[in-house]
């Protein structure tokens, strides 16, 4: 890597601009030249984030270090090192396709072009995303520089005036003398990280992900300028869930430089199988999302682990009748449950204010702790209430991935609509069977979600409510910052942005403000309860309700 890092980066780049003291981003300056991150940088791709090789935009998440399988995460462990040819026979075990430039792992599900061939190479994809910024780069330069522009990858400074402005590098255009000279920081931004995705010509294998991210936001940035923008519409930066590694639930830990164990089970790559195998967890590198590995235990037949129970939070061991289930609610089942709610709130009077209480998040995407209801009891369950156990869906989608995709996580809706014909016109949404007017309000045709969802918007004003009268402290929630609830210092019911930070954090809590938050958040944080167990999340939000002292009047408890 000491020679293979290139010779530039995000803050060569961004040094040049702050130098030249250009007035905009959108400002030709005659002390702005191209900056080259040089050749075959190959461990700046591979190190993504970590290494800043690539220009990343500001208010935008990248993948870090790409980890291959085990045994085949070094320079030599893929290359010979001395012919430097890649060491091909070794890749086949896991790779089909016979030319590495076709290669296409079943984490990456989505069309990153936009040219809506989903079979073709990363490479390919990569090829399509360079097209689409090649012509974003001369429709701005003709627009904002005034000067046409045109690349040649074989001739130093590679970027040039495009003198007759028919859109090609001639011979004669190709000489240093005709260097491109009108650049901004704009469009210097976007021509480096062209060149950076050109001169590695092993990019769609050293952090492929990395160079569409790059080349994304480059094409994104440069439109917001462009009176005829490139489209994207159809393009696509992030993957599905898994294997979405610049986001959050991946890049959480990145400053720390590894992931706790209380998190690495189901936010690192070897998280899993180690718990799987040992019943542990110890601290793990961050990753860019879930590799083949996280679920399948051999490579070359990808057949998965095979889990036979599972131990919710609650202590609750349940047994699925699918293993691939089980597998799934290792980490679809939520960090809390009744248990810890009620142990924290135990000898505390129910409307007093206790310092010693937080707020108890139940984590995201619970599903499991949802379909098995009080079997595993991820809500709050009130004592002396009655709350139903497992949903079973007919035998033939009764587990995660007859419903859902397994890759894609998307709902498989194609599927529904032969027993949920409402689904044809409201989606998902939109299906009812026998379902009782939980919410009250005389519709008995509107979806179990609708139901559900109205249900929520009234615990929500509940909570309002006591937490102004009975706590003499009002709150607010924002659903997109931790942790959730915030003092509402305007009183104005809303969660400004001021007022959505940490150190705004509602800290005045009853024991019973505590368990309706509770169940509000845990309702909040599983999108489809409603299809999961919606009973029992009817009954979470109907009893929240009713300990609130809020009006449950023509409401239906299941």
């Amino acid at each position: 890597m000491e020679c293979h890092q290139g010779r530039a980066s995000k803050v060569s780049v961004d040094g040049a601009i702050e130098e030249a003291n250009v007035a905009d981003a959108d400002t030709v300056s005659e002390d702005l030249g191209f900056v080259n991150i040089h050749y075959h940088a190959a461990a700046a791709t591979k190190y993504g984030k970590l290494a800043q090789g690539g220009y990343e935009y500001e208010g935008q998440a990248y993948d870090a270090n790409f980890a291959h399988v085990e045994g085949y995460e070094s320079c030599t462990d893929c290359h010979s090192p001395h012919t430097l040819e890649v060491l091909t026979d070794e890749c086949s075990e896991c790779h089909a396709a016979a030319d590495l430039k076709e290669v296409r792992m079943a984490g990456s599900l989505v069309d990153y072009d936009g040219d809506g061939n989903l079979e073709e190479g990363i490479y390919h994809e990569i090829e399509g995303l360079q097209a689409l910024l090649y012509m974003a780069i001369q429709d701005y330069a003709e627009e904002h520089s005034g000067t046409a522009i045109g690349y040649d990858s074989h001739n130093y400074p590679y970027f040039f005036a495009d003198t007759n402005a028919d859109g090609q590098i001639s011979e004669d255009e190709a000489v240093r003398d005709n260097g491109y000279n009108a650049w901004t920081p704009r469009l210097l931004k976007a021509a480096y990280n062209y060149q950076l995705s050109k001169k590695d010509p092993g990019m769609y294998a050293h952090g492929g992900k990395y160079i569409i991210q790059l080349l994304y936001d480059s094409v994104a940035d440069l439109n917001t300028v462009l009176s005829t923008p490139v489209d994207l519409a159809e393009a696509h930066r992030i993957d599905h869930g898994h294997f979405a590694g610049s986001e959050e639930a991946f890049r959480h830990w990145d400053e720390d430089g590894e992931v706790p164990p209380a998190c690495s089970k189901c936010h690192s790559a070897p998280g899993l199988p180690l718990f799987l195998k040992d019943g542990t967890t110890i601290s793990q590198p961050p990753s860019n999302g879930f590799q083949c590995s996280t679920c399948h235990d051999d490579l070359s037949t990808y057949s998965q682990y095979e889990v036979k129970e599972v131990t919710f939070p609650s202590g609750a061991v349940v047994a699925s009748e699918d293993p691939t289930t089980n597998l799934c609610m290792n980490c679809h089942q939520g960090r809390q449950s009744t248990v810890q709610v009620r142990n924290a709130t135990e000898g505390l009077e129910d409307d007093a204010v206790a310092e010693k209480l937080g707020f108890m998040n139940v984590h995201y995407f619970a599903a499991g702790a949802t379909k098995f209801g009080t079997e595993a009891k991820g809500g709050y369950e009130y004592e002396g209430k009655d709350y139903v156990g497992v949903f079973r869906h007919v035998p033939k989608y009764a587990g995660c991935i007859t419903c859902h995709s397994t890759h894609k996580l998307e709902v498989k809706v194609e599927e529904c609509s032969g027993c949920h014909p409402q689904m044809n016109e409201g989606g998902l949404e939109a299906i009812r069977l026998t379902a009782p007017d939980y919410d009250g309000d005389g519709d008995t045709s509107e979806g179990v979600a609708q139901e559900l969802e109205a249900l929520h918007q009234a615990l929500y004003t509940a909570i309002q409510d006591y937490a102004s009268n009975v706590v003499n402290a009002a709150l607010v929630y924002d659903s997109h910052n931790y942790p959730y609830f915030f003092n509402d210092t305007n009183g104005n019911g809303e969660p400004d942005p001021e007022e959505a930070t940490r150190d705004n954090r509602y800290g005045t809590w009853t024991p019973t403000l505590l368990k309706a938050a509770y169940n509000y958040q845990y309702v909040a944080k599983d999108p489809g309860g409603f299809a999961h167990n919606g009973k029992y999340i009817a009954q979470l939000l109907y009893d929240s309700l009713e300990s609130l002292n809020a009006t449950t009047e023509a409401m239906v408890r299941p």
